[in-house]
């Protein structure tokens, strides 16, 4: 029995460094009635958690209708919708404007994504 659970506890210590290096989110920042916005929801929504992109950057969806959350507070949601901001450790390490459609959104994450790591 001590040897599964030391096994366990292996286990454990050598998934917690690829949590910590997973703590980036894809925030989007949205509005009732934004053609694009639907546009993204039509074409990557979808799709987006199973993605290596979605994997490393899970999709956080917050209504400019509403309050902002407490923890995005210092973060500059923009003028336009959609918004994307990639946070990391609750700080912004890029941004896209706007939805430039399936192929540039997937290649605009992606150079965030590789260029913060």
């Amino acid at each position: 029995m001590s040897r599964i659970v030391g096994l366990l506890v292996v286990a454990i210590m050598l998934a917690l460094p690829a949590a910590r290096s997973r703590a980036a989110e894809l925030v989007m920042f949205e509005r009732a009635g934004c053609v694009w916005c639907a546009r993204f929801d039509a074409e990557i929504a979808p799709i987006y958690g199973r993605t290596e992109e979605g994997q490393a950057a899970p999709l956080r969806r917050v209504d400019l209708n509403r309050p902002l959350p407490a923890d995005l507070s210092g973060i500059d949601p923009g003028a336009f919708t959609p918004s994307f901001v990639v946070l990391q450790e609750g700080r912004e390490i890029g941004r896209i404007r706007g939805y430039p459609g399936d192929a540039f959104f997937f290649g605009l994450l992606n150079r965030i994504l590789t260029s913060s790591g």
